[in-house]
């Protein structure tokens, strides 16, 4: 069997590109530089030629593969439904077989992050209680204003701007493993708390906590989930990737809970395929299957049993969405956060110019792609000031923060919330909630 992965694609994968060029508009690559290699469409003509032998997995096709974003705007725009995540994630596991990047810091960087501490859950979380510690202590503002900050390794000084505010307290410090369903229960679901979204967002977790419960879900969490893989999946780590998918499958019991929930717009669009990638694992192939039929991201589920709200009557000041891209080219989820917020606001949702336009977060590319990604986040902070919003909502972890650093970089006072914080403050107000029954979702 051939180990490269391009070769072992299935060909009509690769096949169904016809070149047709309405992905073009849509990428931000291609759109920042106009050049056909830089576009979905040359990248997939690029793993076609290695697919057929005409061409080597080299340092410049490693370097393109990881100057594109991966935001999957292309697939929306795909009228042949080419599965652009699916190559995408190919190649580059096929560049790190190879190690076509070549040696350098990366090396150590990946290795501590992607292979080390991503892959431990309790390791993570020492790594963000120290976090919480060098922040709360004074250590981080004392080197950022000192100036110190660029004294550190280039690679280590982006890293340090980039980190988010940890919070005291994660997700099952805040909530119980299991919480009952307020009211008569209707569903029990379990629930995925994330790594960054725990550390950084625990407070969004018990929101969605909190709005489950009002919705009529008993919620069941496990303790020390790991990641789910996304990091490694999109960096050329599919075996990790299959370790962590099995970790978590082991950690919920599918059989009995009507769904799976996730509220990580990035995290959701690898998690639903779980399926693809433990397809060829005996143990674990038809377990993987069934979590795909039950995970759900957040606004998908409460959409599918018809979650109502109706709001105190409160602020008149408007807001408006930004799309996550995995929630919305990678699932396919994009009404039913604006039905939610729609019902909140009303004509106070002011649609946001390129909602859909990626952010420059994706995943890790802010770090990789510093430059690019700051072109893509001026753009999106312009679109936003334009909307004249105070609030801007969005439902993946890595939009979240790349938003706060280019508002509070750009002066600008905007809030960024996830949409499940605006629904759970609407319901601690006050508001009246309601699901219209819908037995297709039940067991």
């Amino acid at each position: 069997k051939d180990p490269n992965l391009l070769r072992q694609l299935d060909y009509s994968v690769l096949q169904q590109c016809m070149h047709c060029g309405m992905c073009l508009p849509t990428c931000p690559t291609y759109t920042e530089t106009k050049l056909e290699r830089n576009s979905p469409r040359g990248r997939i003509a690029w793993m076609r030629a290695i697919a057929d032998g005409e061409a080597e997995v080299n340092k410049a096709f490693a370097d393109e593969m990881y100057y594109c974003l991966g935001c999957l705007a292309c697939e929306t725009a795909c009228p042949a439904g080419v599965d652009y995540a699916h190559m995408f994630e190919d190649a580059r596991a096929e560049i790190e077989r190879v190690d076509a990047v070549g040696p350098g810091q990366r090396v150590f960087w990946r290795w501590l992050a992607v292979k080390t501490i991503f892959m431990h859950p309790r390791l993570l979380r020492l790594t963000g209680r120290m976090l919480w510690m060098y922040q709360v202590l004074g250590l981080q503002r004392l080197i950022r204003r000192s100036g110190l900050v660029k004294l550190l390794p280039k690679r280590l000084g982006e890293l340090e701007t980039q980190t988010p505010q940890i919070k005291k307290r994660f997700s099952l410090d805040l909530f119980k493993e299991r919480e009952i369903a307020v009211g008569a229960e209707r569903y029990t679901v379990g629930f995925l708390t994330g790594c960054i979204q725990d550390l950084a967002f625990s407070d969004v977790n018990a929101d969605t906590v909190t709005v489950l419960k009002a919705a009529g879900c008993s919620v069941e969490t496990p303790a020390y989930q790991g990641c789910c893989g996304s990091l490694h999946a999109h960096n050329g780590e599919p075996e990790l990737a299959r370790k962590l998918a099995r970790g978590l499958i082991d950690l919920f019991p599918l059989e009995r809970l009507d769904a799976v929930i996730t509220n990580a717009g990035g995290c959701g669009s690898h998690l639903k395929h779980f399926g693809r990638l433990l397809a060829d694992d005996p143990a674990y192939a038809e377990r993987a299957h069934l979590w795909d039929q039950k995970c759900r991201d957040i606004h998908e589920w409460l959409d599918q049993i018809g979650f109502e709200v109706e709001p105190i009557a409160g602020t008149t000041e408007t807001m408006t969405y930004h799309d996550s891209c995995h929630l919305c080219h990678g699932q396919g989820v994009k009404q039913q956060p604006r039905k939610l917020l729609r019902k909140l606001k009303g004509e106070q949702l002011v649609e946001l110019p390129e909602s859909d336009w990626c952010c420059g977060s994706a995943g890790i590319y802010n770090i990789t792609q510093p430059e690019q990604a700051g072109k893509l986040l001026e753009r999106k902070v312009a679109n936003l000031k334009k909307t004249g919003a105070s609030c801007v909502a969005t439902a993946n972890p890595g939009c979240h923060l790349q938003l706060e650093n280019g508002l509070r970089g750009s002066g600008v006072s905007m809030e960024v919330k996830h949409p499940m914080t605006l629904l759970a403050e609407s319901i601690r107000a006050g508001a009246i909630v309601s699901c219209r029954e819908n037995l297709t979702t039940k067991k």
